[in-house]
């Protein structure tokens, strides 16, 4: 008895172990993680502000919050368990979900490519303001939360989806522990930034107009000058993340692609930066053309809905 009672807790302390030393690496697996999502990351941060703008400047950060809340809430209760479940049940659908997510995220970044080209050649369409003048503050800024909320579950789904792809041969406890390590520190940090980028403004104001130091005085009025240029520069930064990211994911999913991506950057293998540098651009070229092909698809599909939907609007009635 003693001697089995021996063998057992040897058995014991040698799984906990194990254990311990799984759990020791999770730090490094959030950390790689952050890493291959920081250009959806990026992306998110740069398009939630848009969502805000406009709206009454005492509701922003209770804005930001339950846009907050439902991210956390659609990653940790909706998408890590689906990602958990289809990883056990069908691990090979990662892959197309994540390429899939990739070419939603190539098309929304060759738009924002063509409405930025359209707009230097005056060619972009007038915004339909009637329908936005007709309804009350509280119905615009439920609007602006459901579509931020919209565009949040397809970046949080690549990240998610990222995310199990970096642990799906760990076991089950490691992967719950990333999934539920990544989703809070990326809400928390996106809505974090995305809080100090919209009430930014209203800080530098706050300087320039309430606080005798000529210094925060100067200090304010350049933050107020700042960030009209900062969003704009940000709104770029985002367009250029998810095409590179969008573009990457597809090519990695790709085998002859993500060859002749590794051999283009090997030519420049003696300057890492340089290496990089040339595979996100080519990447990001790669994501205009992808997108372009999802648009090609995508529009005919949207003008014969826009022709259809008013023929079930007559049948309702």
């Amino acid at each position: 008895m003693s001697v089995g009672l021996m063998a057992l807790l040897d058995d014991v302390a040698a799984l906990v172990k194990v254990s311990a030393a799984s759990l020791d690496d999770i730090p490094a697996q959030v950390a790689k993680t952050g890493t291959k999502v920081s250009g959806v990351v990026i992306d998110d941060a740069a398009v939630t502000p848009k969502y805000v703008v406009g709206l009454d400047p005492k509701r922003e950060l209770s804005i930001i919050y339950r846009i907050a809340k439902k991210s956390l809430f659609n990653k940790l209760i909706l998408l890590a368990p689906a990602a958990l479940l289809l990883g056990y049940i069908m691990p090979w659908i990662i892959t197309p979900i994540l390429m899939i997510g990739g070419a939603f995220l190539c098309f929304e970044g060759y738009e924002k490519v063509h409405s930025i080209y359209a707009k230097l050649l005056g060619h972009e369409h007038a915004e339909e303001t009637a329908a936005i003048e007709t309804i009350t503050p509280q119905e615009l800024e439920d609007m602006r939360v459901a579509g931020a909320v919209r565009t949040d579950f397809i970046l949080s789904a690549e990240i998610i989806a990222i995310t199990y792809g970096t642990v799906a041969d760990k076991d089950i406890i490691n992967q719950i522990i990333v999934l539920f390590c990544v989703a809070v520190a990326i809400t928390i940090a996106v809505y974090g930034a995305v809080g100090l980028i919209v009430k930014a403004d209203d800080l530098g104001i706050h300087m320039a107009k309430n606080m005798r130091n000529k210094i925060a005085n100067a200090i304010g009025r350049a933050i107020v000058t700042f960030m009209p240029h900062f969003l704009t520069v940000l709104g770029y930064i985002g367009t250029a993340a998810m095409l590179w990211v969008g573009a990457e994911i597809i090519i990695h999913g790709i085998p002859f692609l993500h060859h002749i991506l590794e051999d283009i950057g090997n030519i420049f293998a003696d300057q890492a930066f340089l290496s990089w540098f040339i595979k996100v651009l080519v990447s990001a070229i790669c994501g205009i053309a992808f997108g372009a092909a999802v648009a090609l698809l995508l529009h005919p599909l949207e003008k014969l809905y826009a022709r259809i939907k008013p023929l079930f609007k007559k049948k309702e009635a």
